[in-house]
């Protein structure tokens, strides 16, 4: 089967979004080729801002190809499934300028995988995967029917299928991914990076997926939820390709970067440097100093509250105190250039001891950002706590809720954001 493989030219004007805005690889269009191809298929791989392409012409792309599928992102890449756009009038853009030329339509990402019906209807594709997609990507292609296929959301007879619920891979084998030269010649940015202008392209890749906690913010719940590691020896073999290639900054996508002595110790001599989402309470000082070894010049650590109550309600199961988490941000900062502890806005956390906070890490070189106002994320267990198990209207009413609570956003958001139903006006369903 010929399969096209499409992250659609994103754009988050008047969205709540807070997620970098720059092009990033699609790690799970990347991991879906690998498998794909492996089993025979031919495929077409197409990314709207790493090849300058509008949504009108990356369809004409795919309309070109014949596939008899065609997959479109509804989130920027696995790096921002936990923090996706809640609305979806990007992907629906190219599906329209599409229209029935690619053959069968699946749509994979955050969106499905929580609120598959939804999903299907504003976008009007044929289906909808359920959680991590590259091996039911894979199988889909491989079935001459969807109803074998775990983890699938489709229509039939006017009403709506699900064949399991949302899929979690293996993961740890999944093969060493290559990218397009002109990908990576086009890929300047590095991710979470400051202060220093980039010499040579940058690359995202992952170490593990899922998360050992069940933080009540975080949005994982129904997709990249378990933890796994990658085995070693495909992950080196495929940060030698991309140092290969020409690239010279890495970003770990995981959800959480935890201490892991033997990827360390082999990246010491390797001419990369690179950055990490963590938790610093999880670290010791002697490795926090092996991670600045290793070439880690940028660590963006969850703090998210500055009071253990706050980070009791949060679920963090913190094994630290504020000052002793300030502590061990300080100890990173020695050996690593940039150190920012993220932090979430909590009604009770006092104003004047976050700003005093965020001082005494600044004076040691430390960022401690604006606190962001906390979006009920239907995949969250905020979200749960706050309506139970999400609906058709679940992004609606989290949007509605976040719009009505705060008056001021994070100063890495929009001014302007605008409700959902004005966001997609373009969707099947408005």
């Amino acid at each position: 089967m010929r399969v096209a493989l499409v992250n659609p030219a994103w754009d988050f004007g008047h969205s709540i979004y807070f997620g970098c805005r720059e092009a990033h690889l699609p790690l799970e269009l990347g991991y879906s080729k690998a498998l794909l191809e492996r089993a025979g298929h031919e495929v077409m791989m197409l990314d709207g801002q790493l090849m300058g392409l509008s949504n009108a012409e990356l369809a004409e792309r795919t309309a070109g190809f014949a596939p008899g599928m065609t997959v479109v992102t509804t989130a920027p890449t696995y790096l921002f499934w936990r923090c996706a756009q809640p609305e979806l009038r990007i992907p629906r853009a190219f599906v329209l300028a599409l229209g029935k030329r690619g053959g069968l339509t699946v749509a994979v990402g955050p969106h499905g995988s929580t609120t598959p019906r939804a999903t299907l209807v504003k976008l009007d594709v044929d289906v909808a995967v359920r959680g991590e997609c590259e091996e039911v990507v894979a199988r889909l292609a491989d079935s001459p029917a969807p109803d074998s296929v775990p983890g699938l959301a489709f229509r039939r007879d006017g009403a709506v299928v699900l064949t399991g619920g949302p899929q979690a891979g293996r993961f740890t084998d999944l093969p060493a991914l290559s990218w397009p030269a002109e990908w990576l010649a086009r890929h300047h940015h590095h991710h979470h990076r400051y202060g220093t202008e980039p010499a040579g392209p940058g690359a995202e890749l992952e170490a593990s997926r899922g998360c050992p906690y069940s933080c009540s913010f975080c949005a994982k719940i129904d997709f990249r939820d378990k933890y796994r590691r990658r085995d070693t020896a495909i992950l080196l073999e495929e940060i030698d390709g991309l140092i290969t290639a020409g690239v010279r900054y890495l970003y770990f996508i995981d959800e959480i970067f935890l201490p892991r002595r033997d990827l360390l110790e082999a990246l010491v001599d390797r001419p990369v440097e690179f950055g990490v989402q963590t938790r610093i309470d999880l670290w010791k000082p002697d490795m926090l100093d092996l991670l600045g070894a290793a070439g880690c010049v940028s660590i963006e650590a969850g703090v998210e509250s500055l009071t253990e109550e706050g980070r009791a309600e949060l679920d963090k199961k913190c094994r630290m105190s504020t000052d002793e988490l300030a502590d061990q941000l300080i100890h990173a900062r020695r050996s690593v250039p940039f150190v920012q502890a993220n932090l979430i806005a909590m009604a009770g956390d006092d104003s004047g001891l976050v700003a005093r906070w965020r001082e005494r890490l600044r004076t040691a070189g430390v960022w401690a950002n604006d606190p962001v106002p906390l979006y009920p994320y239907p995949a969250s267990p905020d979200y749960r706590r706050l309506w139970g198990e999400p609906d058709d209207r679940a992004w609606e009413r989290a949007h509605e809720h976040y719009l009505g609570q705060f008056d001021r956003l994070s100063d890495i958001q929009e001014d302007e954001p605008l409700p959902l139903e004005e966001l997609e006006t373009a969707c099947a369903c408005r």
